[in-house]
């Protein structure tokens, strides 16, 4: 598990991805967040970033990548152009959130 500022990783041991969550902009009722996707030392062919919601947040909209919701899960899978991704090479996606901005525990798959 890698911890830095305003960042949080979570690298699940044999899924071959990495999903790093920082926190871009916030303000009074929302906030603006990237997470970076990182291929292990090999390559991948998809990926999927999952995690949980803070009480009163919820995402508006996502850039890079496909939302899904369900409660307070959250999960977003590549676009058709940017699930492919070299060894040690990484991809990124952006949302949009309302609430306060927290640092959510990622969970990253890949194909």
């Amino acid at each position: 598990m890698l911890i830095t500022t305003g960042s949080y990783a979570v690298d699940i041991a044999g899924k071959g991805c990495t999903a790093v969550y920082s926190t871009v902009k916030s303000w009074e009722g929302g906030f603006q967040g990237e997470v970076t996707v990182k291929a292990g030392s090999s390559p991948i062919t998809g990926w999927a970033v999952k995690w949980s919601l803070a009480g009163g947040q919820t995402v508006s909209q996502v850039w890079n990548g496909k939302l899904t919701t369900s409660g307070s899960n959250v999960a977003v899978a590549n676009e058709s152009y940017n699930g492919t991704v070299a060894a040690g090479a990484s991809t990124t996606f952006g949302l949009l959130g309302t609430g306060t901005a927290t640092t959510p525990t990622l969970t990253c798959i890949s194909a």
